[in-house]
């Protein structure tokens, strides 16, 4: 980020970072501290003092490197590489360029003295015995901010905290007098005090005792601070929603249409709470007349108030198993802004005029004040539409608009196969706690039509309002970008396809149609829903940026998040656009406060944030499912379950367990029948002598070992593999020998203390 020539902090006037950078790129050589003091002519000591600061700045972000020759240089020119240190398990690390391109191993020894998530500046220094590119650290420029969780545990008189990430390797000391009431065993949380260097490990102090590692919640707990979400509400922002009562204000109804007699119905999930979207369809003479109402945060959450500021760093909601960390209050997104029925509601509309093929032919938008005719669930809507009489009757007023919904729906999903849009039917499963919030069972998730009529409706609004941005050449917005898959990607997934037989159309450049049409194929295969994981895993990560690059998956030119203000900080980025953009049309204000135009600086920024808030969301969420199901587990140690291959590794393979949808471990020390090679192109692993393959898509049997809940590991053993042909395979047998280069199996600090087991029954 550039600074002005002057800067208040510095109290006196001094270069810019812009100047200084370009009389380092002006010379030959790295250029010396007096260099500075000479070229821009400071001749006041607080100058020299605020230069110094502000090189030391530029310095830990990477723009400037201090040599050893006591002179400022840039860093590509002394062929140094910037990026973030991710650590492994084992001990190495690798660092993750920030310009991009492949990540650079770094060696055990030179992990001593860095901490997984440090930024750093790198030098190449050669390859090593697998031809990886290695580098060496030569400078922390930013060491990692965050927080660590951990487990205390105090031995030999001595108190450390083993971090529950793994890819922290070191364990971190902590003095008596820094534990905080810390009791062995508990999960805490730890700032570092110092350090870690070659020869001595890092010091912490306990901020927080979390509690005993097995209590109920205690997963989210983790997730939350070791994803550093924000959890509690800053201060001020009582004071800025105790402005508003459990009514809507009378000023907000001036200059909006009344939709109160428009029998809008929210469909959501039994155990939804916050309805921002309701939806209403009426047939006409060529086509429908469609209304998706959605409640109109941007009154309630002003630009540069505490709620906006508290939003933006949440970024979105994040739903937990059995909890959710809500992107706005309660007292807003449960109740004013929550389309909640019989009561008035502020929204934003989307009224569009639909084909009989379900072509958009025109829209608009609008605020406006609307009144929930009902609060209906997907499953009742599902039977609504297969006839449930008592139902039907209860329903009665709003039976009409339901119809309606689904004929709509049947128009646009014809649409959605002609223009090719890749549909997933992967099998998602939920957990259903007891009242001791322990896991119960897990079931899968039934979705049927009526969660597809909600889709399309939301798909059909996103579209409308992204077309509205991209039409106005002065107000910008997010879009929601796909891109098309990356070639090394492209390449790893037509090799897995064709280990299956499979072919994936289109050449270099395949279209959602290629993709589409492959699903198509392979519907019916037993493997299919791996075929769609590995699939998907090719795709590249949607994200929000301002220029759009169109949805490839969904296989449309413009595409845009407008339906979810309350849980998605972008939907209401581009609330605020809209309204700003129909202000200009209305030339009046009235019905429109909360609009909003934001810079290109600003729409880059916040794009970058809350892609990463996305992503964020998605790793704790993903990290609680997998402590969750490595926990069910536990109970069934020494079961057999039928899986499929979903994973080849050179140290074994994945299994995904049919019933619940869990992954586990079949380690290659397991396989003792032959000596077994890994195919890494081919995604195989291919036994010496007998010549077996274990392979993507393999049907397999398989027994549950154990379960390590602190790796969220679960180990199994192989009892009968079957390849998709339905040709039975011999499985090892007990003794028979052990697979070339097999090693002694370490734990995860490397041969030093293990964490310590966790009891299958909480504590």
């Amino acid at each position: 980020m550039s600074d002005n020539k002057t800067v208040p902090e510095y109290e006196v006037e001094i270069p810019s970072r812009e100047q200084l950078l370009q009389l380092v790129k002006d010379n030959r050589k790295p250029v010396p501290f007096e260099e500075f003091i000479r070229v821009f002519k400071l001749d006041d000591e607080r100058q020299a003092v605020g230069l110094k600061r502000r090189l030391r700045a530029m310095e830990r972000d990477g723009q400037l490197i201090y040599s050893k020759a006591n002179a400022y240089g840039i860093p590509e020119r002394m062929d140094l590489i910037k990026g973030r240190i991710i650590g492994h398990k084992d001990g190495f690390g690798f660092c993750q360029p920030d310009e991009g391109g492949p990540d650079l191993f770094i060696p055990h020894h030179q992990m001593y003295s860095v901490l997984h998530g440090d930024r750093v500046l790198v030098k190449k220094s050669g390859k090593d015995n697998r031809g990886k590119t290695e580098g060496r650290i030569v400078r922390v420029t930013e060491p990692r901010d965050r927080n660590i969780v951990g487990r205390y545990f105090i031995e030999h008189d001595l108190g450390i905290v083993v971090p529950d990430d793994n890819r922290i390797s070191q364990d971190i000391l902590i003095p008596d007098a820094d534990k905080n009431g810390a009791r062995h065993g508990q999960l805490v949380v730890v700032e570092i005090t110092r350090r870690p260097s070659r020869r001595t490990s890092p010091i912490g102090h306990v901020t927080e005792v979390l509690g005993e590692h097995m209590a109920p919640g205690m997963e989210i707990e983790v997730a939350i601070r070791e994803h550093d979400i924000p959890n509690e509400w800053p201060e001020g922002i009582d004071s800025e929603l105790s402005k508003y009562s459990e009514e809507v204000p009378k000023e907000a109804y001036e200059g909006r249409v009344d939709l109160r007699e428009l029998p809008l119905i929210t469909i959501d999930g039994a155990d939804s709470r916050d309805f921002d979207d309701a939806v209403c369809c009426i047939p006409e003479e060529k086509g429908w007349r469609l209304w998706v109402a959605i409640a109109d945060v941007s009154y309630y959450v002003r630009p540069d108030t505490v709620l906006d500021k508290s939003a933006t760093e949440r970024g979105n909601s994040v739903y937990f198993p059995n909890n959710v960390i809500p992107m706005l209050p309660e007292k807003l997104s449960n109740g004013l802004c929550s389309l909640n029925p019989d009561v008035d509601r502020l929204c934003m509309v989307a009224e569009m005029e639909l084909g009989p093929r379900g072509k958009l032919k025109t829209s608009k938008f609008y605020p406006a004040v609307m009144k929930s005719h009902a609060r209906l669930t997907y499953d009742k809507v599902k039977d609504i539409l297969d006839g449930d009489k008592a139902l039907r009757e209860q329903y009665e007023p709003v039976l009409e608009n339901i119809e309606e919904l689904r004929k709509l729906y049947n128009a646009l999903s014809a649409a959605r196969k002609r223009r090719s849009a890749i549909e997933f039917d992967t099998q998602e499963t939920r957990f259903i706690f007891n009242a001791q919030l322990k896991i119960e069972r897990i079931e899968p998730v039934k979705r049927h039509v009526a969660h597809k009529i909600i889709e399309e409706c939301m798909i059909m609004a996103n579209v409308a309002a992204a077309q509205l941005i991209e039409s106005d050449k002065e107000v910008g917005a997010l879009f929601r970008v796909h891109e098309t898959p990356s070639d090394e990607r492209l390449t790893s997934f037509r090799t897995f396809l064709g280990e299956l037989g499979l072919n994936l159309g289109g050449g270099e450049e395949p279209t959602p149609r290629d993709y589409a049409k492959l699903l198509e194929e392979v519907k019916d295969r037993q493997d299919h829903e791996l075929i769609e994981t590995m699939l998907l895993r090719s795709m590249q990560q949607a994200v929000y940026q301002p220029e759009n690059k169109g949805h490839f998956g969904l296989a449309l030119k413009s595409y845009a998040h407008f339906t979810s203000p309350i849980r998605r900080y972008p939907d209401l980025i581009l609330h605020r656009a809209i309204k700003s953009i129909v202000r200009k049309q209305n030339g009046s204000d009235k019905g429109l406060v909360g609009a909003w135009s934001y810079s290109e600086t600003q729409l880059d920024e916040l794009g970058v944030h809350t892609s990463m808030t996305e992503r964020r969301a998605d790793d704790a969420t993903r990290q609680v499912d997998e402590w969750l199901k490595c926990e069910f587990m536990l109970d069934h140690i020494g079961m057999e379950f039928e899986g499929v291959i979903s994973s080849v590794t050179n140290f074994g393979l994945f299994i995904r367990l049919s019933d619940y949808q869990i992954d586990g471990l079949v380690h290659i020390s397991n396989l003792d029948n032959d000596y077994y090679h890994f195919d890494q192109q081919k995604g195989m692993l291919i036994g010496e002598n007998s010549h077996s393959v274990f392979r993507l898509g393999d049907s397999v049997k398989v027994k549950v070992k154990d379960v390590n809940l602190d790796d969220r590991k679960i180990d199994l053993s192989l009892l009968e593999a079957t390849s998709p042909s339905g040709k039975k395979r011999d499985m090892p047998k007990k003794g028979a020998g052990k697979p070339k280069g097999s090693r002694p199996s370490k734990n995860k600090r490397g041969g030093q203390r293990k964490k310590g087991s966790r009891n299958k029954n909480r504590k």
